[in-house]
């Protein structure tokens, strides 16, 4: 399965965001970077949550980086 990871900058009270897109980018997920796991259970990648947080973890804000999960 091929999809996008981007992570997004909060500001003040807002927290950042991570988004999941699919090869068409479509959103598939939308989470916290500190809560994703009902996003990615609702979304069945809950088995690669380790994976997606590490990459997000390193990910700079506003880059799209390519994902085959």
């Amino acid at each position: 399965m091929q999809v996008y990871i981007l992570k997004i900058r909060g500001t003040g009270k807002i927290p950042d965001y991570i988004q999941i897109r699919g090869a068409d980018f479509s959103l598939i997920a939308y989470f916290k970077i500190t809560n994703p796991k009902t996003a990615l259970t609702r979304c069945n990648l809950i088995h690669k949550m380790d994976e997606i947080l590490e990459i997000a973890g390193n990910l700079n804000y506003g880059k799209i980086e390519k994902l085959e999960l």
